[in-house]
């Protein structure tokens, strides 16, 4: 058995002693009664400590911070309540406080990505979508904090939380469930919109946005998608794998760690990180509180980092990227084939950003293809110009042209419209 979490738990701890040393010389040359302080040496010296602070830091679960929104004009306050909660996943709904219920807004359910970081990294998707629906958003558990007693978690339990979670909101409620799923779950969430339009589910929601999600890794291969297919499931599961160390609540468990998947976004990137990093030392040392304060709140958020059930991260390695199972019609979930072609009332949109270097364009698209059962006026698809990954759910574009697009999909769906008169 590896020993690889055990040897990132213990040099963590064994970094104690330089961290409380880098605090003191920190808090000596920020002190404003300190002449140091106001010298470039004592700048760079508190530049350089607190840089090894963030660099060393153990960053836990972010908070999402949204408490005020606007509504046609009006400013209104945001609470978060759960309304939904498992042991892997709760869901939380953003309540639009003093809101007049004579209007009442569809819902949107945001099915966050569960690979590696927090529901929180699509804190900007959820800002963005406020004004115009009552917003859901899956809260997925980090797998170390989860105790072995309450059972395992793999992709069919995924796409069977989904179907749970989507009969759960449309219930008897009037207003129509739209479903937006992130990347990774793009895969699970067109897979439960499949079973129950077999099971001709009558609370299958009305539509699903699919962000750049790898529905056919074949189309437009990126290196991520190279790398899995090239080195096979046997190659994850014999090096990517770890053991839960006590005294997690989770120990024992079986994880793909979050640190790990940290360092391959990383390892990415790598040259983007450093540079990052240098600008932020010359901000600190200048006194650019703005350009600091972006790094801040970016790496707060990039840095926190979640486990894997070992059981789901092998099961999506096998089926989405080494076999690709669904496009290929070879999908099963609990003995079910998962047929695309089942998918008749739930309306379809797809959008990919010109320049994602993890789900290659054309990948999501594909999906059109396959939902052969769903008319011309129920899909729609749009490609960003100039955006990478993360700029199809967040970011200026996002915001200005991306998400009204979907505001309009979903409106033109609950009219009764196809989305051909959105073009």
């Amino acid at each position: 058995m590896k020993l690889s979490y055990q040897m990132y738990e213990a040099a963590h701890l064994a970094m104690a002693p330089a961290r409380a040393l880098s605090d003191a010389a920190f808090l000596w040359a920020k002190n404003p009664i300190n002449p140091f302080s106001y010298t470039a040496y004592g700048k760079n010296i508190a530049a350089g400590a607190e840089l090894f602070e963030r660099m060393t830091r153990r960053y836990g679960k972010p908070l999402f911070g949204l408490d005020r929104t606007s509504i046609d004009g009006r400013e209104v306050a945001v609470t978060e309540r759960v309304v939904w909660d498992r042991p892997f996943c709760r869901v939380v709904n953003f309540v639009r406080e003093g809101e007049i219920a004579v209007e009442r807004r569809s819902k949107l359910l945001i099915v966050a990505p569960m690979s590696g970081h927090y529901a929180t990294l699509l804190r900007g998707t959820v800002e963005a979508f406020l004004p115009d629906y009552d917003v859901y958003i899956t809260d997925w558990s980090d797998a170390r904090m989860v105790p072995m007693t309450l059972g395992s978690f793999d992709l069919d339990d995924y796409i069977n939380t989904l179907i749970e979670i989507s009969r759960f909101l449309s219930g008897p409620s009037s207003e129509k469930l739209h479903t937006l799923g992130v990347c990774q779950p793009a895969v699970p969430l067109i897979a439960a919109a499949a079973l129950m339009g077999a099971d001709n589910d009558p609370l299958a929601p009305a539509s699903m946005v699919l962000m750049g999600g790898p529905i056919d890794t074949r189309r437009s291969p990126t290196a991520v998608n190279k790398m899995a297919e090239d080195r096979g499931t046997e190659w994850f599961r014999a090096n990517c794998l770890e053991t839960v160390p006590f005294p997690y609540p989770g120990a024992g468990r079986r994880v793909y760690p979050g640190f790990l998947q940290l360092s391959g976004f990383m390892a990415m990137n790598m040259d983007r990180h450093v540079n990052a990093h240098q600008d932020m030392f010359y901000n600190l040392v200048r006194g650019d509180g703005d350009a600091a304060e972006k790094h801040r709140d970016f790496y707060d958020e990039y840095l926190s980092v979640m486990d894997l059930t070992a059981e789901f991260y092998m099961q999506t390695i096998e089926t989405v990227f080494v076999r690709q199972a669904l496009p290929k019609g070879e999908m099963v979930s609990r003995n079910r084939r998962v047929d695309l072609s089942q998918i008749r009332s739930t309306a379809l949109m797809t959008v990919e950003g010109e320049n994602d270097d993890i789900s290659g364009l054309g990948q999501t698209q594909a999906a059109h293809d396959l939902c052969v059962g769903l008319s011309a006026e129920m899909k729609q698809h749009y490609v960003q110009m100039g955006v990478g990954h993360y700029g199809v759910f967040n970011g200026s574009r996002f915001r200005s042209q991306i998400a009204p697009r979907i505001v309009a999909f979903t409106r033109a769906i609950d009219a009764g419209h196809g989305a051909l008169t959105l073009s």
